[in-house]
């Protein structure tokens, strides 16, 4: 890492429980199983870890990504070396009060650039694409269920269709009110790659991209589905008898062109829907564990319109009233010509499944191995400990 500071130190250094990030003064919550909730927001469209969290002292980041140094200018700082993008405000703000935590270089064992497929993965659990039938949430409703010797925990997607990651032997349900944050296609920025090197063709069609995103951004009607979906999983989760694992999905992420408009129109709709979750959750926010996460990174550079194209690592989040948050968990590779996947991309450094089992483990009191085994079956790498307070 950049600026003498040591990448490896800021894995080990992150996962110490003592120290600043835990100075102030919190109220103090039971480890009790039955009454923990999880809820699981994936981002899909592959969401740019980079610029998510942005690596701003990473003497690389200038060199990739200097027409975004403005967008960094005063947001939140994360660890001195990252920068918090200033869309994540009710994020950021949980950051500061030690209920968020970013992981960052991370990824599955995916390693190709399909959404399909990565999505696939993210969501079975699996170790190829299509070679898992259920879902690694829908394996947890049934873990729980076995660890605690009670019925399953009563699991829900609040989603038109029953999503992968929850589908399988366990009880499940789904619903679907009107008005839920729609998941947009990327078909005006893959036409707008194609014509990139059109002189006349490529600048009209970025100009209307970006007039385009700009109109999006100003229409409050996604913020209102959005911050409507969070209440409603509140409603549905905070309640004794209500859900304990939850699954949301919010697309829009897949920023082929005018990424800094498109990036920030979606994060501030993951921002108003985990906000109004947060605030809806009232006393029960302190038994919860909120996990977001997306099918891999994006390329460290921009393209020919503004945009980025499919990468491999990125960042997660991990936040609510149960996290050992103000950290950031990573492992840096650094982002110099050589320090890159492949030459392009983000290198992934940590298993993101790793960062999911080891969390639902600690929440949820299971055994992390067993949780390893049974929702991501196949990994060589071990759960990670210390996301969760005991």
């Amino acid at each position: 890492m950049g600026q003498g500071i040591d990448r490896r130190g800021m894995l080990a250094g992150s996962l110490a429980l003592g120290g600043a990030s835990l100075a102030w003064p919190r109220m103090a919550f039971a480890r009790v199983a039955g009454s923990r909730n999880l809820l699981f927001v994936l981002l899909r469209g592959a969401a740019d870890g980079l610029a998510l969290l942005a690596p701003v002292e990473d003497p690389g980041f200038p060199h990739l990504r200097e027409r975004t140094l403005p967008d960094y200018a005063d947001a939140r700082r994360a660890e001195g070396f990252f920068a918090i993008h200033p869309a994540l405000d009710a994020v950021g703000a949980a950051y500061e009060r030690g209920e968020a935590l970013f992981v960052h270089a991370a990824a599955t064992a995916y390693r190709e650039r399909s959404h399909f497929d990565g999505q696939n993965l993210i969501e079975t659990g699996g170790t190829r694409p299509y070679g898992t039938k259920d879902g690694w949430l829908n394996r947890l409703v049934a873990l729980h269920a076995e660890a605690h010797a009670k019925a399953p925990p009563r699991a829900l997607a609040i989603a038109p269709t029953m999503p992968l990651a929850l589908r399988g032997a366990a009880p499940a349900s789904s619903y679907a009110p009107s008005a839920l944050p729609q998941a947009s296609g990327d078909f005006m920025g893959r036409v707008a790659q194609l014509y990139a090197g059109d002189p006349q063709l490529g600048a009209l069609l970025a100009q209307a991209m970006e007039t385009r995103a700009m109109a999006e951004t100003n229409d409050l009607s996604n913020l209102r589905d959005a911050r409507a979906a969070g209440e409603l999983a509140a409603t549905l989760m905070r309640e004794e008898g209500g859900a304990r694992i939850a699954m949301i999905e919010l697309g829009g992420w897949d920023s082929h062109a005018n990424q800094p408009f498109q990036f920030t129109r979606a994060a501030r709709q993951l921002d108003a829907l985990l906000g109004a979750y947060a605030a809806g959750m009232g006393s029960a926010w302190g038994e919860t564990l909120v996990l977001v996460a997306t099918e891999f990174g994006r390329t460290a550079r921009f393209n020919g319109t503004n945009g980025t194209d499919h990468g491999t690592a990125g960042a997660a989040i991990a936040l609510g009233g149960a996290v050992a948050g103000r950290r950031v968990i990573a492992d840096w590779p650094g982002l110099g010509d050589g320090a890159l996947h492949e030459g392009r991309d983000l290198a992934p450094t940590l298993a993101l499944e790793s960062v999911l089992a080891g969390a639902v483990a600690e929440h949820f009191a299971l055994d992390p191995k067993t949780a390893m085994a049974r929702l991501f079956p196949g990994r060589g790498a071990a759960p990670l400990a210390g996301l969760v307070r005991g």
